[in-house]
């Protein structure tokens, strides 16, 4: 009876077999361009001098290694076995030999410095930022990327660096369907400089230990609030380059890209001028006065860009993270807390500052948390009400 049972269900299960490796087919995306590629076992080749020589180290080190292992294995087998007992070798009696123990000390020795000075002169000129062209200041958030550009061209130029509004929701259904080749890679506004130019990245963070890492720019360094450190790229090819924070931060860790866009000079000037034409464009009069439709529309935008992926979109918060949704704070009567808090943050940094977004935008995203959900308060913050906050 169970030959027969499992002779029946030997079908059935091919065709689960063959189901799955269909549903697997559907799902199957490429290798991405300055990202990770499909069954990828190495590290990336990449596009600047230390990504190279890291490249370069780790073949050496890894085929050194491994001659090392079969050679050690190779002999120790090879003795168990041409002399093993069953053939009639016996034991021999004897003690240490001095010729011996000179060869297996000075021959390691030896092997791990010639390991060590071509590690040692990559690891001392990844740490070498002197004479950088352009200086970014990135600062780790649950969960996104801030990036001040506080030296070169570009200087003055500031915004925050979020997973794309798409991917997220195709993460939350479950990544159904046709699947982009840069899933959960994409954000909405990528780190852009120049192709050719020492770029210095200072890095830190307003919660906890994050960790800026692009493979193919060679660049891997922790970000730790209340510290700052630092580390260069010279890309040496126009083009994307991808990576992810590398430090478990969090429940929203795998939404945590990083998107490096690598231009021509030219095209970075036109890129600078865009910025700031762009900034100057939000930089709205704070003493407009707003009506409720209008605001709540862009706060609407405001909130889905910097607020959702902790506060989820429906308002409710999640572990330690509160929820806005019929929140004391937010449908009191009383303005100058909520802003306080957005202005300046709470908790030690659990929940961030947010200085950086403008008096309209912080006065829009008030108001919307204040007439959504179950928030029906009528409510209306006007950007002189987040203007007179500042500084408080």
């Amino acid at each position: 009876m169970k030959s027969n049972w499992c002779n029946k269900k030997w079908p059935a299960n091919l065709l689960l077999a063959a189901g799955a490796m269909w549903g697997g087919a559907a799902h199957a995306v490429n290798d991405l361009a300055g990202g990770p590629s499909v069954r990828q076992l190495n590290l990336p080749v990449g596009v600047t001098k230390i990504a190279e020589e890291q490249h370069f180290l780790h073949t050496v080190m890894l085929v050194l290694c491994t001659v090392i292992f079969i050679a050690v294995f190779a002999v120790m087998f090879y003795s168990i076995w041409k002399h093993r007992k069953s053939v009639g070798h016996k034991a021999a009696n004897f003690h240490e030999s001095v010729v011996v123990e000179v060869l297996w000390t000075i021959v390691p020795f030896i092997i791990v410095i010639l390991m060590a000075l071509p590690a040692t002169k990559v690891l001392v000129a990844q740490k070498d930022t002197t004479n950088a062209d352009l200086t970014i200041k990135t600062t780790g958030y649950q969960w996104k990327w801030g990036y001040d550009y506080i030296k070169g061209e570009g200087e003055g130029l500031a915004f925050i660096s979020t997973l794309d509004s798409s991917h997220r929701a195709l993460s939350d259904a479950g990544a159904k369907g046709d699947v982009p080749d840069d899933y959960l890679l994409k954000v909405d506004n990528p780190m852009v400089v120049p192709v050719d130019t020492k770029v210095r990245i200072i890095t830190t963070a307003n919660d906890v230990i994050h960790a800026f890492a692009v493979p193919q720019l060679g660049v891997k360094q922790d970000a730790i609030p209340g510290f700052v450190r630092d580390t260069w790229f010279r890309a040496e090819k126009v083009g994307d380059y991808y990576g992810q924070c590398q430090e478990l931060c969090g429940k929203e860790h795998a939404y945590m890209p990083i998107h490096v866009k690598v231009v021509s000079k030219g095209d970075y000037t036109a890129w600078v001028d865009a910025k700031r034409k762009e900034a100057a464009a939000k930089q709205d009069d704070p003493n407009k006065v707003w009506t409720l439709p209008e605001i709540l529309a862009r706060g609407e935008k405001v909130y889905a860009a910097n607020c959702a992926a902790c506060h989820q979109a429906n308002g409710k918060g999640a572990g330690p993270i509160k929820p806005l949704d019929g929140s004391a704070i937010v449908v009191d009567a009383d303005h100058n807390k909520q802003i306080h808090i957005v202005l300046n943050g709470a908790n030690n940094g659990a929940m961030p500052a947010w200085k950086q977004l403008s008096d309209t935008d912080i006065a829009a995203v008030v108001s919307f948390t204040k007439n959504s959900w179950s928030n029906k308060t009528g409510q209306l913050v006007q950007p002189a009400e987040v203007l007179a906050q500042r500084g408080k």
